[in-house]
């Protein structure tokens, strides 16, 4: 077979080093370069959608899924002593809560004024403030930043909801462990994977409070700042209702959206929304941009007691140019509309300069009228507990997830309902429609590979058993496929032989699976085993490799509509295809065989190529949304540091049964140890029978197993070995 140590009919690989980090270093640079060009693609989709369409898009992105639920905003009292919570000059201070959806309230202070108001403002502050600080009555914020203090003090009604904060209190479970995750950070891992987002959570509860203000047909307008600012500035995008909004410390170019918390991550926000696209859909109506300093965040709390499981993420105040030069793009894109777009500077770097204030209540028929005011005595009546109140909003978003969580399976029922379900077989363009659904709403599509595959090789090895070629191959700039061909010696000219791709797990390296001398567990030289029974084994380095390095690939893919599989279904097509074209491969014959994270990719890889003749899925299989989104059981990774792991609504769209069903009528096989921390077997057994149920009732039972065997994380060999023989292996071979 070989030719000079290289395949023949290939160049020469003289590529030096680490081929994983190699992989991973160009997708960066692949991905840094879409989103630099992101702006331009953004351009393109305006160009042809109208503003309902971008404002349902942005709907969609933020998870605003659940009914709101309707009500007033009470007044929380005790029953002895007074209803205030304080007062100043002009108003009194109220504790409420108002309905917003299903188990959950919104919070906060109510800032009612002793005349009639002149408007109704929602006031978000950092999400690091009380509402109390923000209302001028807990020290933390100067007296001229304490913006609901001193807009009630203009006359304006004013609602002041809590936010969930970045401490670290509540995340975890104490018979679990406990983590640093920013309480967000908690929420939004929990909330991802069921189409659900912190972010449309606590918009939710604001629009929830537009809805119970709007009855006394005064303006409405919406403050915020830093987080704060966030919300209103996506709310007011979504609800036209808000005549004013006012952002302060938040405006920018969103291209490093990347680098901030993983709680301000959205699945496409960059392929169709920067500030500017954000901010048009507010035009004509105000929109008050105060250029401010934002609260710096360098990281995640400190892990001290705790598991060190959240997120790498930096907050920072925005540079004023590339504020002032996305604010000219806001200008741009509204057109006619422009002059309802307001930039305003704060001379101090804090919220609410006397511009600011003066621009936003003049659009809502006010005016600065009181001169600022020292602030107020901090003092508050007894029994209000912001400490409180924020355990409480932090366990009913939690708890929302959960019920999210336990209602999954009723929401994918409803999203197979046309295929079918599980009783019957699927059609041929009816999968072809949800392989589209996984690819577009899921995974994310990279465009089709643009590259020639320009095969390089070089001899690995040579033993009695077989040769092994270390192989590499084009995909897109900087980006390529690489692994380790292994060719039996039994191979007679002009033989075909069936192929199996072996795919390493989490942190693996194909050499570990090819190695003849390779360690024990978890992979068991499986790729070399399979090759001295005859098989052509193909072992692909997979990007998931290198720590955060490959995680942050994830964090850059994200908002670009794509993730890390967007890559390994292109790297595993063009794979597929030059597999295709050796002499000795049958290619109707391809079989794939992944355990760990390769199993993660045995669901996905071959539910849309359907070249792959069969998968198994190995030491990976289970109830996948369980496991991505339990705040109860120690095997979810909303414990782990694998914050990449959510997939934006899969919960209620794929789990791995369904994915398995678009893998039947092909065979499917699962391997599971007993001791496999990955799951229990309970939650394999219980979506493994919804895979064999789909294919028994096809009569098709001979086409699936499981195989349980009393070992952990490793490969087996037994059982799917006997599997390949049987479904890849010709009855005279």
């Amino acid at each position: 077979m070989s030719s000079n140590g290289i395949l023949p009919g290939t160049k020469r690989l003289d590529v030096e080093g680490d081929m994983a980090a190699a992989m991973v270093a160009g997708m960066d640079r692949f991905l840094m370069r879409e989103t630099r060009s992101a702006r331009r693609h953004r351009d393109c989709r305006r160009a042809t959608d109208t503003d309902r369409a971008l404002r349902q898009s942005l709907s969609e992105m933020l998870g605003l899924i659940d009914s709101r639920e309707s009500g007033t905003i009470r007044i929380v009292s005790p029953v002895h002593g007074p209803a205030e919570v304080a007062s100043g000059p002009g108003f009194r201070i109220f504790e409420v809560t108002w309905p917003a959806f299903k188990g959950v309230d919104g919070e906060g202070l109510l800032l009612q004024p002793d005349g009639p108001p002149v408007a109704n403002v929602v006031a978000l502050p950092d999400c690091d403030f009380t509402p109390e600080q923000f209302a001028g009555l807990q020290p933390g914020v100067p007296a001229p930043a304490q913006v609901a203090r001193r807009l009630a003090e203009n006359g304006c009604r004013v609602l002041v909801p809590l936010l969930m904060d970045r401490g670290c209190e509540y995340s975890g479970h104490t018979d679990i462990g406990m983590t640093n995750q920013p309480h967000r950070e908690f929420i939004y891992r929990a909330a991802y994977e069921l189409g659900r987002h912190v972010i449309g959570y606590e918009i939710q509860k604001i629009l929830a409070a537009v809805d119970a203000l709007v009855s006394d047909n005064l303006p409405i307008g919406l403050f915020g700042y830093g987080e704060g600012a966030l919300l209103a500035f996506y709310g007011a995008a979504l609800d036209a209702r808000i005549g004013a909004v006012s952002v302060s410390g938040f405006f920018q170019t969103r291209e490093d959206v990347w680098r901030q918390p993983i709680y301000r991550n959205l699945f496409g926000l960059l392929s169709e929304f920067g500030d500017a696209e954000i901010a048009s859909l507010i035009a004509p109506r105000a929109l008050i941009v105060e250029i401010a300093a934002h609260p710096e965040i360098s990281g995640p709390p400190d892990a001290v007691g705790r598991r060190q499981t959240a997120a790498p993420g930096r907050l920072t105040t925005p540079d004023e140019e590339t504020v002032r030069l996305e604010f000219d793009r806001a200008r741009e894109l509204a057109g006619g509309d422009a002059c309802s777009l307001v930039l305003t500077r704060s001379p101090d770097g804090k919220p609410g300069a006397d511009a600011t204030l003066e621009a936003f209540l003049n659009r809502l028929g006010g005016s600065v009228s009181a001169p600022a005011s020292t602030g107020l005595p901090f003092r508050i009546r007894d029994g209000v507990s912001p400490e409180d109140r924020s355990r409480r909003q932090f366990n009913q978003l939690l708890d929302h997830t959960q019920f999210a969580l336990r209602e999954a399976e009723f929401r994918r029922a409803e999203y197979w309902a046309e295929a079918g379900g599980s009783d019957t077989g699927i059609g041929v363009e009816t999968l072809k429609e949800y392989r589209r659904r996984l690819w577009d709403d899921v995974i994310g599509p990279l465009p089709p590979v643009s590259l020639p595959p320009d095969p390089r090789t070089r001899l690995f090895y040579d033993d009695p058993a077989a040769t092994a070629y270390e192989v590499m191959l084009d995909v897109f700039p900087d980006v390529f496929a690489y692994g380790i061909l292994l060719i039996p010696k039994c191979i007679r000219r002009d033989e075909k032989h069936p192929v199996v791709v072996c795919q390493h797990g989490l942190e693996g390296r194909p050499q570990s699976i090819v190695d003849p001398n390779g360690p024990r567990h978890p992979y068991r030289k499986f790729a070399y085993d399979l090759a001295k029974e005859g098989f052509v084994t193909y072992a692909p380095q997979n990007p998931y490799i290198g720590q955060d390095t490959y995680r942050v690939l994830q964090r850059k893919a994200n908002p670009l509509r794509l993730s890390l599989f967007s890559f390994i279904v292109r790297q595993h097509e063009q794979t597929l295809a030059w597999l295709s074209s050796l002499p000795f491969v049958d290619a109707e014959r391809i079989g794939f065989y992944g355990i760990s994270y390769g199993g993660k990719t045995a669901m996905r890889v071959p539910a849309l190529l359907e070249q792959y003749c069969l998968s198994i899925c190995s030491a990976d299989f289970n109830e996948w949304i369980w496991k991505n989104a339990s705040a109860r059981h120690r095997y979810s990774y909303l414990f782990s540091r694998e914050y990449e792991m959510p997939e934006f609504n899969l919960g209620n769209t794929f789990n791995y049964a369904e994915m398995s069903w678009m893998i039947c009528p092909r065979p499917f096989m699962v391997e599971r140890g007993h001791h496999d921390g990955v799951a229990p077997d309970e939650w394999v057994a219980y979506e493994y029978a919804r895979t064999y149920r789909h294919y028994a009732l096809q009569g098709l039972e001979d086409r699936t197993e499981i195989e349980y065997f009393n070992g952990p994380h490793t490969i087996n060999g037994m059982g799917t070995f006997a599997f390949l023989r049987k479904h890849l292996k010709k009855p005279d071979a």
